[in-house]
């Protein structure tokens, strides 16, 4: 008996909206391959394996607290200052991480893009996804702490905004998701880009609430607050905070702010990407 099989047809775009949601869900499979394949390759050749996982943010925790709690003498709101910074570094590490990687897709894919058929979208999804399992993994040490400081020194209270939590991660995802694609796509004609993104990212982090918290910033540098304040990762990072430490700027409009950005980048960034997967082979 003959079994009729679901073939696709690939046709170009009829619009650039159009992401054919319909073939990412059958293609579903792959992203879960893709995905372990990521966490594999990536410690598969180290000797502590995943365990950086928790190396990275506890050390740059106590690099922060040293130089900028106790040499700068940052204020952190009065809190604890160990657990202000990992706060930052636990929200800040899965958007940078969801930037960086999925900002050199068509570059690091150009092999397999050129020869072999899948919805594209596939694999900026799979970094997204990837990168979640890192992020739950420093929440994990993030809670490790909260509790510790919670029952050592209860100075502070969780507030309602800690359902909030979910939102926040999800506006990471789209943001740096959003803003990777757009890299991404600009770099198969301008290389140099590709460059500028780390350090970038870097510069970014300074101009975000990870190290200090955004009332110093408007008290002390009230001409140059704007900048930071209209950061969109400045309310999701405050909002973070605000729902653990229950300190924090946290106001409806500031996280309307940050969604409206994150939503215009990942429209944008679909757009740029639909566009240029048409054709990037040739530029890449």
């Amino acid at each position: 008996m003959h079994n009729e099989e679901h073939t696709w047809t690939i046709e170009a775009k009829a619009s650039l909206f159009d992401l054919k949601l319909n073939e990412v869900w059958a293609y579903r499979d792959l992203l879960w391959l893709l995905v372990r394949r990521d966490f594999v390759s990536f410690y598969k050749q180290t000797i502590l394996g995943p365990l950086w996982f928790f190396i990275q943010p506890l050390f740059t925790t106590i690099i922060f607290t040293f130089i900028f709690g106790n040499l700068a003498g940052i204020s952190t709101d009065g809190l604890p200052k160990p657990l202000f910074y990992m706060a930052g570094i636990t929200a800040w590490n899965y958007f940078a991480d969801c930037l960086t990687k999925t900002s050199t897709v068509f570059r690091d894919n150009a092999a397999i893009f050129g020869k072999v058929y899948f919805p594209r979208l596939i694999m900026p999804l799979s970094i997204v996804v990837s990168n979640l399992v890192r992020f739950g993994v420093q929440m994990i040490l993030f809670l490790i702490m909260f509790i510790y400081y919670y029952l050592a020194d209860a100075s502070f209270q969780p507030s309602w905004a800690i359902t909030l939590v979910p939102v926040v991660v999800i506006l990471m995802a789209l943001l740096g998701l959003g803003a990777g694609m757009i890299i991404s796509a600009m770099t198969t004609k301008y290389r140099d880009l590709a460059f500028l993104v780390g350090f970038g990212v870097q510069l970014l982090m300074y101009a975000t609430t990870v190290i200090y918290p955004l009332s110093t910033a408007i008290e002390k540098y009230p001409k140059y607050a704007w900048i930071i304040k209209y950061n969109p990762m400045t309310p999701i990072i405050e909002t973070f905070r605000y729902g653990f430490l229950g300190e924090g700027s946290f106001t409806w409009g500031s996280l309307g702010y940050a969604t409206g950005v994150t939503l215009a980048l990942l429209v944008f960034g679909i757009v740029i990407f639909n566009k240029v997967e048409r054709n990037f082979v040739d530029t890449v």
